[in-house]
């Protein structure tokens, strides 16, 4: 379970004050929550954004008590890639929720180590329904099942923690390893011998009858009339 501070703002305090004071703005709605603008630790929050991400419950300690929520959007500085703000959707413990939850791949594939397969993730999450307390932070994939090239690990060949389930088929496949492609060698390319080519216009010039450099002679008409 993820626990985190967050004090409520006014709606005029700055949220460049708040950063520079070391607190995040952010702000938790849902279906029974209205929009409430908090402040959070900076530090604080960001070790909770690295386990949790956005796939686990956090508890939010409010003065109006602890408020369930997933993390639903998070801000960052285009520059420095610090968060700036920070987005929580309020959930009703009671209540199942959606989600998308991140697959963990466990394991060495025989295929890949012994055969030179490649390994293909097809899938890197899936959307879950569940109830808050049994949303899991990922879903573990042995691939260590994978020992034959072209094999594959499909969504109905994992098991999935108690109280989830899923709305994708369960042929649709998460990994897989496939033939890696033989590598194509260029044949390397002879250059042409330009001489040879040149010695062969000689000799066909020379078969023809004429030599090059020498013009060939046009035979002159004679106006005199031969003698009887």
């Amino acid at each position: 379970m993820f626990t985190l501070t967050a004090k409520v703002r006014g709606a005029k305090e700055s949220p460049v004050t708040l950063r520079k004071s070391g607190f995040i703005p952010a702000v938790y709605y849902g279906k029974k929550d209205k929009s409430t603008p908090i402040a959070i630790n900076t530090l604080s929050f960001k070790k909770v954004w690295k386990g949790a991400g956005q796939s686990s419950i956090i508890t939010l300690e409010t003065d109006h008590g602890g408020i369930d929520s997933l993390l639903y959007e998070v801000q960052v500085d285009a520059i420095t890639g610090e968060p700036i703000h920070a987005d929580f959707y309020a959930v009703d413990k009671n209540t199942e929720i959606y989600a998308n939850v991140p697959f963990e791949f466990v394991g060495v594939s025989p295929a890949v180590k012994d055969l030179g397969g490649v390994l293909v993730k097809v899938l890197h999450e899936i959307e879950v329904k569940s109830l808050p307390k049994d949303l899991p932070h990922n879903i573990t994939v042995d691939i260590s099942s994978l020992s034959a090239l072209d094999s594959h690990i499909a969504l109905g060949d994992i098991k999935l923690p108690n109280g989830v389930t899923v709305s994708e088929k369960t042929t649709e496949i998460i990994v897989l390893v496939s033939t890696p492609r033989e590598e194509v060698i260029d044949e390397p390319i002879v250059p042409v011998d330009l001489t040879a080519i040149e010695v062969e216009k000689k000799g066909k010039k020379e078969e023809e009858g004429i030599v090059e450099g020498v013009e060939e002679a046009t035979p002159i008409k004679s106006d005199k009339k031969s003698d009887k």
